[in-house]
């Protein structure tokens, strides 16, 4: 270890580091609710984790590379890039199943709550290949002295929920998730009360020097009710390390009051900035030249929409608050465009303490009452989860995790057969299951290597569903002192890997306190879309992909820590001491694939990839967000309603 990695901390013992199955000796035992001591503004820990699957502990806990884990893809690849058919001898399971389902997300532990509701004495398998439940809403925890922090390790929000469907409404309900008391757990003063607006950060690898400015270059307040910085950005520009004709042509776009497009009407500009990108906006329209503009402004959006500007629709852009709404015809109603936008738009403040992870609690604790204790969505965060009885022998409801399912085929004619087949692999074992029906509620675009019986055609379109990876990064910090002294409450760094930091959502429930001082730990939080090189999002999709699977944790910690000294070193931030843990969430197939106006096809209604790839086939109906084709908690649990119903 050299020099440099000393001084970031590389050698500090965090919770942090890669471990191997076994290697970290877990002392725990069964959790009981009336063990679990409250968490009021001490902050004394959250509950106890239950009994571990495996030495390496409770799954929440666990820490390093999470997410798509180490042992959770293996088998997968081994099934979709090399072909393999062959298992092995595979142990039958002597139990027949009314419903199994295979993925342990949103919508596969959903499927199973609509399947139960529908036959209440059913008996229920649920198969995933990670060492946790939830899928992309996953939870991640640390301990801080006597504190345990959570964070989200994928999903983050219920987005605009007073649009959702009436199902979706009324699973929440049942389960005991209240909006308006949600609404309430969230402190809107923050931000504001602590002066954490947002900054730009330039590091010294990129841009010659380290420089963290109070600044923005796009509207974040349908996100973040963030303190408003002193100075416009236009004013800031100046202090920017940019040559001096990108400072000019970046001060031009961010003045703009005046109609760049005058060959289309108010009327016909959306559709037009549909058809050509951001990027190409800017070029064509509003005469930017400069490179160093481009690569600035090309990641703003890229933890929302998983794609740089490049791909992006500039309506899209504009509508995401970066700069230019005011060269257009629209730009003259801007101020009330933004103003209605704003109050039409539900606030960006429905989370849990640990983003949408407590949903799929909250699904397990229904299913499988032994799991947890309690009752209510405010005790479901701070419920201890006994995950021995997972999957319990007597239970109407199991679920198995650690089981790549490796083949789904009908026993016999699709159309008349019985039952079907599920063979999945487990610790190295093969075993195959028979249930009466299946709901594939994994990753659309591995069904046609899983289930080869299905019809071409339908096996080609779920291949078209190419998921946009995703990052989901959660560091520990001792205290906030810094930060606050910086006044970043998000950061934006086009230089960095990671693009974008958030001070975590300030949320507490009952039994749950946010930090309140600066002194108490806290969360930084980081989402960023990884993509590569490509002439359409899918093969840029595919490029991140392989990106995020050829790095190792220590590659994605040494950059976390160079990146907070750079941006936060200056007011007295030091990376060894300050760190108290980072959990590294890696989804190689992370958002939903979306029909993007500049590249997909214009498809007849009933043509589009996801709605012929999710056709029922004999016994077996498909769900996930994949087969609604949008990355939303709600699309989730709406196909998974509709594949209980396709074949109940």
């Amino acid at each position: 270890m050299n020099n440099e990695d000393r001084r970031l901390g590389m050698n500090r013992d965090i919770s942090r580091r890669d471990f191997l199955e076994g290697s970290l000796q877990f002392a725990g035992g069964l959790a009981a609710a009336s063990a679990m001591p409250a968490l009021g503004k001490t902050g004394a820990r959250i509950g106890m984790p239950g009994q571990p699957l495996a030495a390496a502990g409770y799954p929440p806990s666990r820490p390093g590379l999470r997410g798509s884990h180490d042992g959770s893809f293996e088998v997968a690849h081994q099934l979709a890039w090399e072909g393999r058919s062959s298992w092995g001898t595979q142990e039958p399971d002597p139990d027949v199943y009314d419903l199994v389902v295979v993925g342990a997300g949103v919508s596969g532990l959903s499927a199973a709550y609509f399947y139960q509701e529908q036959h209440p004495d059913a008996r229920i398998l649920i198969l995933d290949n990670h060492d946790d439940f939830g899928g992309h809403a996953k939870r991640n925890e640390f301990s801080h002295g006597d504190r345990t922090i959570l964070g989200y390790g994928g999903s983050q929000s219920f987005e605009a929920p007073s649009a959702y469907s009436d199902v979706a409404k009324s699973l929440l309900d049942k389960l005991g998730v209240d909006m308006e008391k949600l609404a309430g757990s969230y402190d809107q003063e923050f931000y504001r009360r602590n002066d954490l607006g947002s900054v730009i950060h330039f590091d010294r690898e990129n841009y010659g020097r380290d420089a963290t400015l109070r600044a923005s270059l796009a509207n974040l307040s349908m996100f973040l009710p963030l303190a408003e910085n002193p100075a416009s950005t236009r004013d800031i520009v100046a202090d920017m390390p940019l040559s001096e004709n990108a400072r000019v042509e970046l001060r031009r776009l961010l003045s703009l009051d005046d109609d760049f497009l005058p060959d289309h009407s108010i009327f016909a500009e959306p559709d037009y900035l549909g058809s050509l990108s951001y990027e190409e906006l800017l070029s064509r329209h509003f005469e930017i030249t400069e490179p160093e503009v481009f690569s600035l402004l090309k990641h703003l959006g890229s933890s929302y929409y998983g794609y740089g500007t490049e791909m992006v629709p500039a309506i899209y852009a504009l509508a995401l608050g970066l700069p230019g709404l005011g060269g257009t015809s629209l730009g003259t109603f801007e101020g009330l465009l933004r103003t209605v936008g704003n109050w039409l738009t539900e606030p960006y403040i429905f989370h849990f303490p640990d983003g949408n992870a407590s949903v799929p609690r909250l699904l397990v604790r229904r299913l499988i009452p032994g799991v947890a204790s309690g009752n209510t969505m405010e005790d479901i965060v701070t419920a201890p989860f006994n995950y021995g009885q997972l999957d319990s022998a007597g239970s109407p409801v199991r679920l198995r995790l650690r089981s790549t399912v490796v083949n789904v085929s009908h026993n016999g004619n699709p159309a008349s057969t019985g039952d079907v087949s599920v063979s999945y692999v487990r610790d190295g074992n093969t075993k195959v299951v028979r249930a009466k029906k299946v709901v594939l509620a994994c990753y659309n675009m591995a069904i046609p290597h899983l289930c080869p019986e299905l019809p071409e055609e339908q096996k080609e379109a779920l291949a078209k569903l190419v998921k946009i990876p995703m990052m989901s990064i959660n560091i520990l910090l001792s205290n906030w002192h810094a930060v606050q002294k910086v006044g970043m409450g998000y950061a934006y760094s086009p230089g960095r890997w990671n693009k974008t930091l958030l001070v975590d959502f300030p949320v507490s429930m009952q039994g749950y306190q946010f930090a309140e001082t600066p002194d108490d730990p806290i969360m930084l939080t980081s989402l960023r879309g990884v993509t590569g090189a490509g002439e359409t999002p899918e093969d840029q999709s595919r490029a991140g992909r392989y990106e995020l699977l050829a790095m190792q944790f220590e590659d994605y910690e040494r950059e976390i820590r160079r990146h907070l000294a750079g941006m936060l070193g200056p007011a007295g931030f030091d990376p060894a001491a300050d760190i108290a843990g980072i959990t590294v969430n890696r989804w190689p197939h992370g958002y939903a694939w979306e029909a993007n106006p500049l590249f997909s096809p214009d498809y007849a209604e009933g043509e589009y990839p996801q709605e012929v790839g999710r056709k029922p086939f004999g016994h077996i109906a498909i769900a996930n967000s994949d087969a609604g084709a949008r990355a939303y908690l709600d699309c989730a649990i709406d196909e998974a309603w509709r594949a209980v119903n396709e074949i109940s």
